[in-house]
């Protein structure tokens, strides 16, 4: 049953018509409500909702939100153009809160943590056509990173997370001088990827197909539309410091948070290897015998794109599909980082969202800040684009806000 939170939603058309989505214009919120922008944009405010993480943008506009502990998905939509949603709905309640959001072309995807639910749904509507659909269950729960986030391709793939249980896979968990489980059977159902089919009903982990492997927590992945390929941003591990006795520094930088592609079995080390951004190789993990210098094997592991500072925590990314966004961003992608808790007693970090830059279809290797808090330090959790390429959504679960951000003429 749906749930009318506030004003009731404008029908379209006609069923099953898409309505069109009229930009509205580039005006801006005073101070752009709260964020930090480049020259050439400005941002509303364009809902408050608390404990927001993954967000999917349809194709007129409305924005549709899994929240980290109100169950079922609230739908937004900004009648008026004005660039702030006055329509929220939310439904499938019965089936808990949940984090990840797809959108296909007859469906909405939700992923609470033990399942994926289906949703048929007409695009233009705000609300879907059924009460929704468990495809998937059995999903791997508790420990660490109990979550679930989707990717959705178009070839009906449907990719899901299954971040690790544990730290690093020791015998006791984010304890000092305690070895890891060799071999780490978690990665047998955590710390990877796992592709469904978007399309099935009665999939189950051990019906799908591990599509990566050695990823702790691959919370932001998405498909690269121009190639088809699937790109993650992985969580990297913690506590080098307080359970290995490494420096303060080398427990602030280190390790990377890896940002790569991730092709059918793909390999990118966990628990065994970590990415170290000073030296950009790949070395063996203390909990096996590592140093922070030695290799081991790491060396014939995945290697990242991109290594970003330690502990800045990515959240979700978002590709940029054409230049209607500015031409310095068609190709590349928008990726939000949570920021960090691990890098004490060194300042805190993260909390931003970047821009990568691509060519051909591959990240260049570098990266700038595109959005932060003005004077706060934003726990960012999502950042979608519009389809048409028009706007940049910001979700932020500790603000309990979305900003809707767009280009202006003064670029």
């Amino acid at each position: 049953m749906h749930r009318f939170l506030a004003l009731l939603v404008v029908p379209v058309a006609a069923a099953g018509v898409v309505a069109a989505h009229r930009a509205p214009a580039a005006t801006c919120d005073p101070g752009n409500a709260g964020l930090t922008l480049p020259k050439g944009y400005c941002a509303t405010l364009f809902a408050s909702v608390t404990g927001v993480r993954n967000i999917a943008v349809a194709a007129n506009g409305d924005v549709f939100a899994g929240m980290q502990r109100r169950p079922g998905v609230t739908a937004l939509r900004d009648r008026d153009h004005d660039g702030h949603a006055d329509s929220t709905v939310t439904f499938g309640d019965s089936f808990g809160a949940g984090t990840g959001i797809a959108l296909g072309s007859d469906a909405i995807y939700f992923s609470p943590k033990d399942k994926v639910v289906r949703f048929a749904w007409h695009p233009g509507s705000l609300t879907p056509a059924d009460g929704g659909s468990a495809i998937v269950t059995g999903l791997p729960m508790g420990g660490n990173h109990p979550s679930k986030t989707m990717a959705l391709g178009k070839d009906g793939s449907l990719f899901v997370d299954h971040g690790s249980a544990t730290n690093s896979c020791q015998g006791r968990d984010r304890t000092a001088h305690v070895p890891g489980v060799n071999p780490c059977t978690e990665r047998d159902i955590r710390g990877g990827i796992w592709r469904y089919d978007s399309r099935k009903t009665g999939q189950t982990p051990a019906t799908a197909e591990h599509w990566g492997f050695g990823m702790r927590n691959a919370e932001a992945i998405a498909i690269n539309p121009a190639t088809g390929e699937l790109w993650a941003a992985i969580h990297g591990r913690d506590q080098l410091g307080d359970n290995w006795g490494f420096s303060d520094q080398d427990n602030a930088e280190k390790p990377a948070e890896e940002f790569g592609p991730v092709p059918k079995g793909a390999d990118y080390g966990w628990p065994y290897c970590y990415f170290d951004p000073i030296t950009h190789r790949k070395v063996q993990a203390p909990e096996y015998g590592g140093d922070g210098i030695k290799p081991g094997d790491c060396g014939s592991k995945a290697q990242p794109a991109i290594g970003f500072p330690g502990h800045w925590a990515p959240m979700m990314l978002a590709f940029v599909p054409n230049a209607n966004f500015g031409a310095e961003y068609s190709g590349g992608a928008f990726l939000a980082f949570h920021g960090s808790w691990n890098r004490a007693p060194l300042p805190q970090a993260g909390f931003r969202v970047v821009f990568i830059p691509f060519k051909s279809g591959k990240a260049v290797g570098s990266y700038t800040t595109f959005a932060e808090g003005a004077g706060s330090q934003l726990r960012i959790s999502a950042v979608a684009m519009a389809p048409d390429g028009s706007a940049l959504y910001i979700g932020s679960d500790g603000a309990g806000k979305i900003w809707r951000v767009v280009p202006t003429n003064a670029r």
